[in-house]
């Protein structure tokens, strides 16, 4: 009887020091306000000029060695039959009487396909948008990765 008496008390004290470490900490406590700084929200980027110097270098090098930035085009035609190279010019005409204003990229990939992509996206999601509406005249097209020309900044 007074080891069940001593298993209860026991029990009960755990039970006790249990619910003591479930107090919740406010993150006012963690982090209390002091005055105010002057500099709050101040960013200072320390750093040698070489590093300026060779990231303008490695973008004016992408810029005239790729001849674009990674993005997304619409694939609408790829052939590689004889008259491969006049079924992409018809189909790229026809695009272009379609829709005016995206423009077309009529290209060839080894070892002889004859392929015609469109628009020039910057994201996935940006192209996908524009593949739902061009699916319903080319149900075939398909959103491809690629190397698309630079934006336009002086477009309004």
């Amino acid at each position: 009887m007074f080891k069940r008496a001593f298993l209860g008390v026991l029990i009960l004290i755990l039970a006790i020091n249990i619910s003591d470490a479930q107090i919740f900490i406010k993150t006012s406590d963690l982090f209390p306000a002091g005055k105010p700084d002057s500099r709050a929200g101040e960013l200072n980027i320390i750093q040698d000029q070489s590093v300026d110097t060779l990231m303008s270098r490695y973008i004016l090098g992408n810029r005239f060695l790729n001849g674009g930035m990674d993005g997304f085009r619409i694939q609408i035609f790829r052939g590689s039959n004889r008259t491969a190279r006049e079924e992409a010019n018809k189909v790229r005409a026809d695009f272009m009487i379609s829709y005016p204003d995206i423009p077309s990229h009529f290209e060839y990939a080894e070892p002889g396909w004859f392929l015609v992509r469109v628009g020039d996206f910057r994201t996935k999601m940006e192209g996908t948008k524009t593949l739902y509406m061009i699916r319903k005249k080319y149900p075939n097209a398909y959103l491809v990765p690629c190397i698309i020309d630079f934006p336009d900044l002086k477009k309004d």
